[in-house]
């Protein structure tokens, strides 16, 4: 049997469900309040609070072609552009055409999104977008309400007592403050339930006849970071672990704009502060500390270019200069439209002391989302029988080597609904699972490994990165002390340890540039690299990376 497990103690507590789904974002949610409706037994476990997420944290909006100006084909053609060669067109044209009913399935649940004077949808640009297609919900608060919606309605099921508090009621059961370990596998391979971390070190067991993975991406794998403290890439080393395999790892996008917060406004373990992309859409421009605009000249979108390309001139601009930020100017919109447009920005900056009102922002680039993940359809079947991954924990084809901005909140909902729908016609007849088996023992790293990494990858597997660094980096990950210890931390060093080593390993055998990974070494885009990297671990942990030319197939297909 492939994979490994991490050593943990007898379960102290163990429930049995159809389906386990783990995270309560809104891929998590959205399958949790589908699940919930057709009459499956459903368990779900948060490692915090419902809340906790990158959807709660998310600015941006949703895309969704809303206007008669706009087509499904331009939208197509816009997150292929972004995608840089790697997108699955056939997913991509099922996300596009599948974005509106999704959005509507939140307005009839009760999402609010932002109208004109005339009560229309407000539509928004960002870049990569050619027309104006992005829902807004309270200026800078679209992921808040997507969480508060879809939170409300799992409240509302018949038979549930509530998310917002571990409860066991009816056929639902939800389990806050409880962390994923492991996927469990059967003597067949199939994922027949997952182990668990309590808030008080306590493990726990669920059996289930399908585990659904939605457990966001791992930007804590870098020191700036928009991602929330629990994206340390738990479901990704879990999926790995149990055998599944993992594509495309070293697409992670850098956003252009994180707030550099002035020394002396700095707090140890403050949140990165994203400067949503709407703020550009709107008109706001990077300028470095002369006041000279950064992207003019680089793209013909110029501020609203892909985020990989302006991250990457970021970059570049800044190693030229010497300087270790850049910033943002959006003086020209005053205080009305600052307060009315992105109230939560506005404030946030304030509380920093950076006021956009009257100067310019200091931003710098920041890991934000991660393209890659557990390579899965977009009803999130995965290559392990009875595994589902959905969302940013999922790798469909639909970012490519660059997530077009605001696609990812809209797929979390394709994909949550669509994947839900699926098990609950197809459980029936599917085989039950056998009982779970032991796979050979994963070591665990010591929970004060933690920094190292995050050293090592800003350091070498950033923005931009070339083969000394990515070997250095692999080094410092192969290196880390272990314990025997399994605690929050130590789960958090080794999940992340293991995460950093499938993007660097990815990364340095990737010798192109493409999308949001860039190599200095290798500055150009090589058409012999059309192609993924898929991951997978055998008996003894050890990572097997290989290529796959499915895109030029596909693309021959075409």
């Amino acid at each position: 049997m492939t994979g490994t497990q991490i050593k943990t103690p007898v379960a102290s507590w163990t429930r049995s469900c159809d389906v386990v789904v783990v995270g309560t974002g809104a891929a998590g949610l959205s399958a949790a309040v589908a699940l919930q409706a057709s009459g499956l037994e459903v368990a779900v476990i948060t490692r915090a609070g419902v809340s906790d997420s990158s959807t709660d944290w998310a600015q941006g909006g949703l895309a969704a072609v809303w206007s008669p100006a706009d087509s499904t084909e331009l939208h197509l053609s816009d997150t292929l552009t972004a995608g840089a060669g790697l997108c699955d067109r056939d997913a991509v044209a099922d996300l596009v055409a599948s974005a509106p009913d999704a959005l509507r399935r939140i307005i009839g649940m009760g999402g609010h999104f932002d109208t004109d004077a005339a009560g229309e949808i407000d539509l928004h640009l960002e870049g990569g977008h050619h027309a104006r297609r992005i829902l807004h919900a309270g200026g800078d608060q679209s992921g808040h309400e997507v969480e508060r919606t879809l939170a409300d309605a799992l409240t509302a099921a018949p038979g549930s007592t509530g998310p917002r508090r571990s409860s066991k009621s009816g056929r639902l059961q939800v389990f806050t403050g409880t962390r994923l370990v492991d996927v469990l596998t059967d003597a067949a391979g199939r994922a027949c339930g997952v182990t668990v971390l309590g808030g008080g070190g306590a493990c726990g067991q669920i059996t289930a006849r399908a585990v659904l993975l939605a457990t966001g991406g791992i930007g804590q794998l870098w020191p700036t970071t928009t991602n929330p403290p629990v994206a340390t890439g738990d479901g990704l080393a879990a999926a790995t672990r149990a055998g599944a395999v993992i594509r495309d790892a070293e697409f992670m996008q850098f956003h252009p704009t994180i707030l550099v917060v002035p020394e002396r406004h700095r707090i140890p373990g403050d949140r990165g502060v994203l400067i949503s992309e709407a703020v550009r859409g709107e008109g706001a421009f990077l300028i470095d500390h002369r006041g000279r605009r950064v992207m003019a000249g680089v793209h013909p979108l110029a501020d609203l270019a892909p985020r990989d390309v302006v991250s990457a001139a970021e970059q570049a601009h800044m190693t030229a200069t010497g300087e270790d930020h850049l910033f943002l100017d959006a003086t020209a919109f005053g205080a009305q439209r600052w307060e009315t447009s992105f109230p939560s920005i506005l404030a946030m900056c304030r509380q920093r002391g950076v006021d956009p009102v009257s100067e310019p922002i200091p931003v710098r680039p920041g890991a934000h989302y991660h393209c890659g993940g557990v390579a899965a359809t977009m009803t999130g079947r995965t290559s392990v029988p009875g595994l589902w991954a959905v969302g940013e924990a999922a790798c469909t084809g639909v970012q490519g080597a660059n997530r077009l901005a605001s696609n990812s909140l809209t797929e979390a909902l394709v994909m949550g609904e669509r994947a839900a729908r699926e098990l609950a016609s197809g459980l029936g007849s599917a085989p039950r699972p056998g009982t779970a088996v032991d796979r050979s023992e994963s070591g665990l790293i010591d929970g004060s490994g933690i920094e190292a990494i995050r050293r090592a990858m800003s350091r070498h597997v950033s923005v931009m990165r070339e083969a000394s660094g990515l070997a250095e980096a692999l080094g410092v990950l192969d290196r880390l002390a272990g314990t025997d210890r399994l605690d929050d931390a130590a789960l958090s060093a080794t999940n992340l340890a293991l995460a950093g080593r499938l993007v660097a390993g990815a990364a340095a055998m990737r010798t192109e540039s493409r999308g949001c990974h860039r190599r200095s070494d290798f500055p150009e885009r090589d058409a012999a690299w059309l192609l993924h990297i898929d991951a997978r671990t055998d008996s003894r942990g050890r990572i097997i990376l290989s290529r796959t030319d499915q895109v030029r197939q596909s693309q021959e297909a075409a």
